[in-house]
């Protein structure tokens, strides 16, 4: 039986009212009607209603099943929810003849009341006698839905990588976009604090020689930027804090307010209590206060500009390292920087990198090659990914490119477990994977393989215990590819 709860109908329908809907099938619409009776008298009638269970994901498959009316959904679980195909009126699925199915590769369900005609197996030989030209039919039948259904796990396999590849952009965005964030608020409380502090400034009355004499001292301590945090004699992070301490017992000692924060922005300047001492010649204490208030939240301010600027700096790159590793607005063959491909794509999953040691090894002046950019970023993602996975995001991974002879040669290393022997001639296969259900889909590789293949490169894996390395051919001279 078909199904978990397709059953035939309480009164049979004419064998005559079943050839009729045989014939709106496409794969049948010119069967004869002499034909379309045999399948309709060797054929069981099954009705099902919307919303139940017509097979479950691994059950046998035993039927050819001619869909007369209703639509049909397969959902696969097993690599995760995706919907496999769907059948609707006038197609015909299930198992063929020819076909080495065996059991369903998802579970079926009825989305709106199905009307059915199964043929099961064992009438396949008969059906073919009686019935020549289904041979070619099926056939036919069988070559467009292994199209479909690589097609549809190809674009699945895409959208997994473009899954990884944005949660990877998003992590490596966020850092640099809440520094942003907070620095542009600490720079916003400064400038709003001494907005209130220049007319403190204004009552001082300052001489001009006063005036002159605070921007000496004020160039001094900024002419320190650059120089080790530490003094000499303070060589560790404990000396630094015994000097911030120093800095806020004085600054209490003369009345400034809030010392604690006044205090950490100057030392992170390198200022000493000699330096606030040397102060004393040309203010009083109410003067050297207000003076310094106003040049540490200045302090403040530059460090959350700086800030600022490093972390949009950082994200600019990131944005020119995805326009380099999709090659955005460009034609697709392109001259191709294969060593910048390869960094791009690093770019791209730094974020899963914190403790992968990355070396690369690349020979200096290599040519470039026509290629498809975007085409060889896949392949390079498909490898990085596979070697980020083996490793466990964890260990050390080598990058090499070097010319061997005409051939531009890439090798990536991993140190993780390496691939068993009798698995290392099937990773390239099509749905093949080694990995757990629903962590992937077994196409990277193959998709790395037929990029190659187009790019007329070889694509090889040599792997141990603690060492396995892919490597990549392509000629230097790629215009009779194309």
């Amino acid at each position: 039986m078909l199904s978990l709860s397709a059953l035939p109908p309480t009164t049979p329908t004419p064998a005559e009212e079943i050839a009729a809907a045989i014939v709106r099938i496409g794969a049948l619409h010119d069967l004869p009607l002499e034909d379309c009776l045999w399948l309709a008298r060797h054929g069981q009638e099954v009705m099902a209603d919307s919303g139940q269970i017509l097979f479950d994901e691994g059950s046998p498959a035993e039927h050819m099943v001619l869909i007369l009316k209703g639509e049909i959904h397969v959902r696969r679980e097993r690599g995760g929810p995706m919907s496999l195909l769907i059948g609707r009126t006038g197609q015909l699925t299930g198992v063929l003849p020819f076909s080495r199915m065996k059991g369903y590769g998802g579970q079926g369900f009825a989305v709106s009341p199905v009307w059915a005609l199964l043929i099961h197996r064992s009438q396949f030989d008969h059906m073919l006698a009686a019935i020549p030209s289904m041979a070619q039919r099926v056939v036919s039948t069988l070559l467009d839905r292994v199209r479909e259904v690589t097609r549809m796990e190809q674009q699945a396999e895409k959208l997994t990588a473009l899954g990884q590849l944005a949660g990877n952009l998003a992590h490596e965005l966020n850092n640099p976009a809440s520094a942003a964030q907070r620095a542009a608020s600490s720079l916003l409380t400064a400038l709003r604090a001494n907005r209130s502090n220049r007319l403190k400034l204004i009552l001082l009355c300052l001489t001009e020689e006063q005036v002159h004499r605070i921007e000496a001292w004020e160039e001094k301590m900024l002419a320190r930027t650059g120089q080790t945090l530490a003094l000499p004699h303070e060589p560790d992070v404990l000396g630094l804090i015994s000097r911030e301490e120093s800095l806020r017992i004085w600054l209490t000692a003369v009345g400034c307010a809030n010392p604690w924060d006044l205090a950490a922005q100057l030392a992170e300047q390198r200022v000493t209590t000699a330096d606030l001492e040397a102060m004393r010649e040309f203010l009083d204490q109410n003067a050297i206060c207000v003076s310094l208030e106003y040049f540490g939240r200045f302090l403040s301010a530059a460090r959350a500009a700086e800030t600022i600027v490093n972390s949009t700096a950082h994200i600019y790159d990131l944005i020119d390292a995805v326009k380099d590793y999709s090659n955005m607005d460009r034609s697709p063959i392109l001259e191709i920087d294969v060593p910048a491909g390869l960094d791009a794509t690093l770019q791209m999953f730094r974020s899963r990198m914190s403790n992968v040691e990355v070396e690369r090894d690349y020979q200096p002046n290599l040519p470039r090659i026509s290629a498809y950019g975007g085409e060889l970023n896949q392949v390079w993602t498909a490898l990085i990914v596979n070697a980020l996975d083996a490793l466990g995001n964890q260990g050390r991974m080598r990058l090499a490119c070097r010319l061997e002879a005409d051939l531009l040669l890439v090798e990536i290393w991993d140190t993780g477990p390496g691939i068993p022997t009798e698995l290392q001639e099937r990773i390239f296969e099509p749905f093949f994977t080694t990995k757990a259900p629903g962590k992937g889909l077994g196409l990277g590789l193959d998709n790395a393989m037929r990029i190659v293949r187009k790019h007329r490169g070889h694509l090889s894996v040599k792997s141990e215990p603690g060492s396995t390395c892919f490597r990549v051919r392509l000629p230097v001279d790629q215009l009779q590819a194309y």
